[in-house]
């Protein structure tokens, strides 16, 4: 029977491991990682002869989260000027919201429009 001389593999023994190599003092300095905030983009609703004024100020209120004062100002502004910016967000969010209000105008067969615009002050 075979004597083992260690319960390693051989490649694990001492006189088969690689000598370490010497390292000399490296410095490393971390950089400050460059923030900047995202792109922001407005929703736009646009105005239209058939959507019920209750309907843009449940959609203010729901999905653009405006008090309901604020989404009946801005319900008139769009109602006067044609259209009028709902909110002011990043790119994704803006798109989402857009997305969610034009799908429940389409469900409730009202053709009320909502774009996506990019802001200027970015």
């Amino acid at each position: 029977m075979p004597v083992l001389t260690s319960t390693f593999p051989y490649y694990m023994q001492e006189q088969h491991r690689p000598e370490p190599e010497e390292v000399s003092d490296v410095e490393v300095s971390l950089a400050d990682p460059e923030l900047k905030r995202p792109s922001l983009y407005a929703v736009v609703m646009y105005n239209d002869d058939y959507t019920p004024m209750d309907f843009v100020v449940e959609i203010l209120q729901n999905y653009f989260n405006h008090h309901l004062e604020k989404a009946v100002e801005i319900m008139l502004t769009i109602h006067h000027q044609g259209k009028a910016i709902v909110g002011i967000y990043p790119k994704d969010i803006a798109e989402t919201k857009s997305i969610q209000a034009n799908h429940l105008a389409q469900q409730a067969e009202y053709p009320l429009l909502t774009m996506v615009e990019p802001q200027g002050d970015n």
